[in-house]
């Protein structure tokens, strides 16, 4: 038997277990999406319908095989359940799965399973309040630094290695606040209301801790890109007034997930072009 024979035989239940896990994250996420607005525990009480408040079953509890076994609606009230709770848990596994096949079994699979799952947790909420906890940033904000700390630490239990990232993460953390707090300015500035919200920074600090201070760059320009076409877009089909606020915090996110997963390759191509090698 060849190894690329074995490789595949091994690769092929790794990830459906890998997808089987972000699936159950997500599930999580979409207890934290609708409780933590509310001011509620994302830990007790148990799920449960939200109109009859009856306590789900473990089986109906099963990550998007649960929503299609009930059809979409309550056991015992027959409310209808949002599609939106079995697609975020398809999503959470699909980037769990593109993650793990991109890192490999690494500390970095880990990180990364990490801080997409608050990236898509932050991006619900704001798109569904205009709001981006401080609880999610912050704690973000302190798992990024730390994550740094041991990406530094581990290869070869450097000290020297685990400064080096750590200052990485707070400079990166420490541009994305004033970064993103001084488009803000300019923004209101320019058009003489709030342009941009206070948690959009908190967010880029996130993200700055995580990514590193030339990553939070490009994740900052591909999220204003991105942002401006569609924002565009929805105006020019008349889908939104000029002015009329949107969530920045997916954008943001999105720009994230770009960086992460294409950044090296993006880069690279910008230097290629723009700075050939005589």
């Amino acid at each position: 038997m060849t190894t690329d024979y074995m490789d595949i035989l091994l690769i092929v239940p790794a990830s459906a277990i890998v997808f089987a896990l972000g699936a159950s994250i997500g599930s999580f996420i979409n207890v934290v999406v609708y409780r933590l607005p509310a001011g509620l525990s994302v830990l007790w009480p148990p799920s449960r319908c939200p109109h009859c408040l009856n306590q789900l079953k473990a089986y109906d509890n099963v990550p998007v095989l649960g929503w299609v076994w009930l059809r979409g609606q309550c056991r015992y009230c027959k409310s209808k359940i949002s599609v939106r709770y079995p697609v975020v848990e398809a999503v959470t596994g699909i980037i769990f799965l593109l993650v793990f096949l991109i890192f490999k079994v690494s500390i970095y699979t880990i990180g990364y399973w990490a801080f997409c799952s608050w990236l898509l947790a932050l991006s619900l909420i704001d798109l569904d309040t205009m709001t981006l906890p401080n609880q999610l940033t912050q704690s973000g904000l302190v798992l990024g630094i730390v994550f740094q700390m041991i990406v530094g630490f581990l290869p070869e239990a450097s000290w020297v290695g685990l400064i080096k990232h750590l200052m990485m993460g707070i400079v990166g953390a420490v541009l994305g606040l004033w970064l993103f707090d001084a488009i803000a300015i300019v923004g209101s500035m320019i058009l003489g209301k709030t342009a941009m919200g206070a948690g959009d920074a908190k967010l880029a600090a996130m993200m700055g801790a995580w990514l590193g201070w030339k990553y939070l760059l490009l994740a900052g320009f591909m999220a204003c890109a991105v942002g401006a076409l569609v924002g565009g877009g929805a105006i020019a089909l008349s889908q939104r007034r000029f002015g009329q606020k949107i969530p920045f915090g997916p954008f943001l996110a999105l720009g994230a997930a770009i960086a992460l997963f294409g950044g090296e390759a993006i880069l690279s191509a910008y230097l290629r072009l723009f700075f050939p090698v005589s």
